[in-house]
């Protein structure tokens, strides 16, 4: 089995990966499912935190404020995500307000203080990305520019048997031009895949340009694929809709990159647009 493959665990606990396991510097990654009333509490320590609500509803108390999801979703093809970011060194409480509330956590070693924010699913700018049987749709939790210190989120719903993360990009060498604005971000990426049915798979390839890492993965529903370096593309099954939740950190916050040139001519090449899409809206939460 590939080692950028993360299988879920068989536990309310199903993903906890931390940066020194990783290899990494920057990325930590949870996922739990919260029985009602069920809370989590602590301080985020040297950490700020981006809590991605997948399915439920929750409340958080942080910093003297209280903030609500209310109209989450049944699950993430039911809906558009909260995001509840919390800066380091804030005492938290989280509480779930539904049976079987499924979040997810990203955690980043930061030395700046942010304030606390809910990004909710009203908020959240929706784009559409290229064309014909590469068109999906991305929605931006923490985008760049968000108030925060090195977190990215956003999660991309590709229809079934479309090309995603297409033509495809890296982003794992920091470059700036002769006017020093930057070109490229070094980041650290997860992709944790949510699939609509559960005998559902997308493919995802991880490859560097030199072919040093060079893995094909077949991804399944609660699975997640470690991006350390090179390009990675997706494509979803044939007649499986697949949605991953992207957690970045690095260099900056920003999606910087640069595409593979070997793939740079299809841009424009697109003659129109998927039907199918948007997939989730707003409206559908709740």
């Amino acid at each position: 089995m590939s080692d950028l493959l993360i299988k879920p665990k068989n536990d309310k606990n199903y993903h906890s990966m931390t940066a020194e396991q990783s290899g990494w510097t920057y990325l930590n990654f949870e996922a739990k499912i919260l029985d009602v009333n069920e809370q989590i509490s602590g301080n985020t320590g040297e950490y700020e935190y981006c809590i991605v609500l997948l399915g439920g509803n929750f409340k958080v108390e942080a910093a003297g404020q209280t903030w609500e999801t209310r109209n989450g979703r049944k699950d993430v093809f039911s809906g558009i995500g909260h995001a509840m970011y919390l800066s380091r060194n804030t005492e938290f409480v989280l509480t779930s307000q539904s049976a079987q509330t499924d979040i997810a956590i990203c955690k980043v070693l930061s030395d700046e203080d942010h304030p606390p924010r809910m990004k909710r699913p009203e908020e959240a700018a929706i784009e559409y990305r290229g064309g014909d049987n590469a068109n999906r749709q991305i929605n931006s939790l923490l985008e760049p520019g968000f108030d925060c210190h090195k977190i990215v989120c956003v999660e991309v719903y590709t229809p079934s048997g479309n090309w995603s993360s297409f033509p495809a990009h890296k982003h794992d060498e920091r470059k700036v031009d002769a006017d020093g604005n930057l070109l490229e971000a070094n980041l650290e990426e997860i992709y944790f895949y949510k699939i609509d049915k559960p005998q559902g798979y997308a493919i995802q390839q991880v490859y560097t340009e030199d072919r040093s890492l060079d893995e094909i993965v077949r991804v399944k529903h609660n699975e997640a694929v470690l991006v350390p370096k090179g390009y990675h593309p997706v494509v979803a099954g044939h007649g499986y809709n697949v949605y991953y939740l992207n957690f970045l950190a690095g260099s900056d916050q920003s999606l910087a990159n640069t595409s593979d040139p070997d793939h740079d001519w299809i841009y424009g090449t697109w003659k129109g647009s998927d039907p199918r899409l948007p997939i989730v809206t707003a409206e559908m939460n709740g």
